[in-house]
């Protein structure tokens, strides 16, 4: 796989069909057009594709130029691969490279959103590139036309890359878990007791009066599936995640880890306090 930034008018094209192929999208208000792409590279942005031995691009992520407290930084807008290409560890090279590029341009932080209920971009997010979370979004981009975010509300959390740290030094080395994650143990305790009904993970109960030093949050493996299958049981998931977020977040607490146990068929979240991080 060949890495390269995108700089042409026909490569921006090839993004923009790109778009509609991963998200499928049936408005194109939701695409990001040649023109913005065009003038965000020659003004800070960051845009580099993912090119197969055939010269196909298979995936891209593009940033644009942004300001946090006085800081200048990156917004990652968008992170894309095609189907077939996405356990390939594509995304995360893209991820990789879009660092050192920011690296190169002075900056420390990059942000993006993601979906609290997709399982395996959380494990991405935190256990290969790094992330810590502070901040949820309640239906921050409204409806869109992509079947992949329709049903619910598209609520997001903030994913906050601070790419000098040795945290994220220590993933883009090689390493496979950030340094302050535990093995994959079940907690004995979660802010949502859950139970399996009818074949789906249902939560039965939340706890938003935990004083605990460290908190975990679980959710369902196959969010996607539920949302079209059983819609009902995946907006009270939505809702559910939300307060539980919005609950903590304002006490103090950071997302710092997700951890992906493949064999008990679970995910979850742990949150610490800030300055316990």
């Amino acid at each position: 796989m060949e890495y390269q930034d995108l700089t042409s008018l026909e490569e921006f094209r090839s993004v923009v069909e790109l778009e509609k192929q991963v998200w499928e999208y049936t408005d194109a208000e939701d695409v990001v057009p040649v023109p913005i792409l065009a003038v965000n590279v020659q003004r800070g942005g960051i845009l580099v594709g993912a090119f197969d031995e055939g010269r196909e691009m298979v995936g891209f992520v593009y940033s644009l130029p942004g300001v946090r407290r006085g800081q200048l930084t990156q917004w990652s807008h968008m992170l894309g691969v095609i189907k077939h290409q996405r356990s390939a560890g594509i995304g995360k090279q893209l991820k990789f490279e879009q660092r050192t590029r920011a690296l190169q341009m002075g900056v420390d932080l990059i942000e993006w959103t993601f979906d609290p209920l997709q399982a395996m971009n959380a494990h991405l997010n935190f256990c290969k590139l790094g992330v810590i979370v502070s901040e949820y979004e309640e239906n921050i981009y409204g409806e869109s036309s992509s079947p992949l975010h329709s049903g619910t509300p598209t609520d997001r959390l903030i994913a906050e890359w601070w790419i000098r740290t040795d945290r994220v030094e220590q993933l883009v080395a090689g390493s496979k878990r950030p340094a302050n994650s535990k093995a994959a143990i079940v907690p004995n305790e979660f802010l949502n007791e859950t139970e399996v009904v009818d074949g789906w993970l249902a939560c039965k109960d939340v706890n938003l009066q935990s004083g605990s030093t460290e908190l975990h949050l679980e959710i369902p493996r196959d969010f996607s599936n539920m949302r079209v299958q059983v819609p009902e049981l995946a907006k009270h998931w939505r809702m559910t995640v939300r307060e539980l977020f919005k609950t903590y977040f304002s006490q103090g607490y950071l997302a710092v880890d997700f951890v992906l146990d493949r064999v008990a068929g679970r995910g979850w979240y742990v949150l610490r306090r800030s300055e316990e991080r």
